[in-house]
């Protein structure tokens, strides 16, 4: 067993990465980070994170979509927790994302600009940790 829960944050977005990386290291989180979907799906699969956080529009604007899809066709990640961490509601104000849609299987998702503080208090409760 590990000492700290281990995130991986899938995103294009290097400054967004370092800024929540930067609060989660803070919190006792061990941090992974994956540029793109290719890296997060290769890094999930390695290192078996107790969390993932994903964003939706990287190189293409439905990569997270994709990248998502392909961790859940791994049987040893299927029950690893996805937050969607995106943009994509700030750019189609409108169109939601239903976690039980069966097309997008997340388990949460915040719309960025993310208030680090919401994300680290939904984390701890779905990681079953206290403050």
């Amino acid at each position: 067993m590990r000492d700290k829960p281990r995130i991986l944050i899938v995103d294009d977005d290097d400054d967004f990465v370092e800024a929540v990386a930067f609060v989660l290291e803070a919190n006792g989180f061990t941090v992974s980070r994956g540029r793109d979907g290719a890296e997060g799906i290769r890094l999930a699969k390695m290192e078996r994170p107790d969390l993932i956080l994903m964003d939706i529009m990287m190189r293409e604007r439905t990569e997270g979509f994709f990248t998502i899809h392909e961790i859940r066709r791994d049987p040893a990640l299927t029950s690893v927790p996805i937050f969607v961490l995106s943009a994509f509601c700030t750019r189609l104000p409108d169109f939601e994302i239903p976690s039980s849609g069966g097309w997008l299987s997340h388990d949460m998702f915040f719309a960025k600009p993310v208030d680090t503080g919401q994300l680290l208090e939904k984390i701890r409760q779905r990681l079953g940790q206290t403050a």
